[in-house]
């Protein structure tokens, strides 16, 4: 049977039924509601070119497939029509469709959102199955195909057409259906907070003898949180090791979430310890849902206690990132606490990051506690922390403003070793203050350092920064270099 004769065997719908839906006038309405497509001459001609250039009198489904990805998929006029050659190539007596063909136009049909074909093509499967299961065993493609199909229903909440795939497919495969299936449609169930139904299906499993996992267990625990039933949560939890199961991170991680958010303070800290016990390392997430959990009941004191525990028992994950605690502590004026949870955390080995340090300083300036900022800065250039220049000039000039202008430039010196570069803010704190202190040395010394790395653009600015002493050949210097380029201005003009 010829394409057009396929075409027009279809029957035809009316003209108020009909959507444009592509250029050149291509209309495609589905063929099982009793519908049809129209094409233009042009397109239909270019269709027909096609078939009759890459597809063989007696092709297989390799032909097919290779057809369809290759000379269909991205066709910008034809692409809409390939379930309609999927079943034009059906009703060819030499052809026979094959897994391959089957998954290709299952996952189109699904990624393209064209699930009332989907709904067809799976019956079609079902009556028409893969060559593989001629012999004793099923094909082994036929699961994963009607997975790929059960996803595409249950994100879009279709879970009537969900359930009568994970019924044909549990009639077409060989035993009991993957754990992974059935997973699928529990969550979905719990995302369109369906628990009931959820529960249900998850019965159901357990009576045909389908071994629930990890993921089963912590989505039936999520959706028992999510209806404010912890107690049955925590049933779950327990129920894990009868199913011969073991709970992973999230599954404490929910559970301690959920806790904190109704209060049960100590249930949740007690899953963090039980936790570890089990050999389990606690991650940077449980230690963010433990802080902020504990912060919104405004126990930010035990957060910090609670880091610096888990911290001298060595399971303080190294890339948990406390600086928000550290803001919140200093936004709440108890800098010292926050000093005093930096250090015991850095002597532990936990790191604070570059914005917990920068959060810190800014604190401890604003306190004028410039003895705790300047170690917890010399702290951060050990460590090869680069401050932000602002930070960095802020602290200079807070320690120059105290007569500490010699500590000030040690700071500037170990920067420098350790890749900061000054920038001119730098060096006029830092000449500012010695030049208070009368140690006009070093101001002199920084001056001619200036001039050699090029920050001075001008004799002004020099004599500004020297009080206006022409200072040796510091000052000749200057002055030659501007005489030269005022010359080569001269001479441009």
């Amino acid at each position: 049977m010829g394409f057009q004769k396929f075409l027009k065997s279809i029957p035809k719908s009316t003209a108020s039924d009909r959507t444009s839906l592509l250029p050149l006038a291509l209309r495609t309405i589905d063929s099982s509601l009793g519908t049809t497509t129209d094409l233009t001459p042009v397109a239909q001609n270019q269709l027909n070119q096609l078939i009759e250039t890459h597809l063989k009198s007696s092709f297989t489904a390799k032909d097919f497939l290779s057809f369809l990805k290759n000379r269909i998929h991205y066709h910008p006029i034809l692409t809409n029509l390939d379930f309609y050659l999927f079943n034009y190539a059906a009703s060819v007596d030499s052809f026979r469709h094959d897994h391959t063909t089957f998954e290709w136009m299952v996952r189109t049909l699904a990624i393209t959102h064209r699930l009332q074909y989907l709904t067809t093509l799976l019956q079609f499967i079902s009556s028409n199955p893969c060559p593989c299961a001629d012999g004793i065993f099923s094909c082994p493609k036929t699961e994963p195909i009607y997975r790929f199909a059960i996803n595409a229903y249950c994100k879009v909440c279709r879970f009537d057409d969900a359930l009568l795939a994970f019924d044909t497919m549990r009639r077409l495969i060989d035993g009991k259906p993957d754990v992974a299936v059935c997973n699928i449609i529990i969550h979905g169930f719990v995302k369109f907070k369906h628990f009931d139904k959820a529960l249900e299906f998850y019965h159901r499993m357990i009576g045909e003898r389908v071994k629930p996992d990890v993921i089963t267990f912590n989505t039936l625990i999520s959706g028992y949180c999510k209806n404010s039933q912890l107690g049955l949560a925590l049933q779950m939890f327990k129920e894990m090791k009868t199913h011969g199961c073991s709970p992973n991170v999230v599954s404490f991680n929910t559970l301690i979430k959920w806790f904190l958010l109704d209060g049960k303070i100590e249930e949740g800290i007690g899953m963090a310890y039980e936790m570890t016990e089990m050999g389990w390392e606690i991650s940077a997430v449980t230690c963010e849902i433990l802080v902020d959990g504990l912060c919104r009941k405004g126990m930010v004191l035990k957060a910090c206690d609670l880091l610096i525990d888990f911290s001298m028992k060595k399971v303080l994950p190294r890339t948990f990132d406390y600086s928000e605690l550290i803001e919140r502590l200093c936004r709440e004026g108890n800098v010292v606490r926050a000093t005093e949870l930096v250090d015991e955390l850095w002597r532990n080995g936990n790191l604070p990051s570059l914005i917990a340090c920068t959060t810190l300083i800014e604190g401890l300036r604003i306190t004028r506690k410039i003895d705790e900022a300047y170690k917890i800065m010399e702290k951060m250039l050990q460590e090869c922390m680069l401050p932000d220049s602002v930070t960095f000039n802020c602290l200079l000039s807070d320690m120059c403003d105290a007569g500490r202008a010699k500590e000030a430039n040690k700071m500037r010196l170990l920067g420098l070793n350790k890749g900061s570069d000054p920038d001119t803010v730098t060096y006029n704190i830092l000449i500012s203050g010695f030049k208070r202190e009368g140690k006009k040395k070093e101001s002199e010394a920084l001056v001619e350092e200036m001039l050699d790395l090029g920050f001075i653009p001008d004799i002004a600015t020099y004599n500004r920064l020297v009080d206006g002493q022409a200072k040796s050949k510091v000052y000749f210097l200057c002055t030659y270099y501007l005489q030269v380029e005022q010359t080569c201005m001269v001479a441009i003009h």
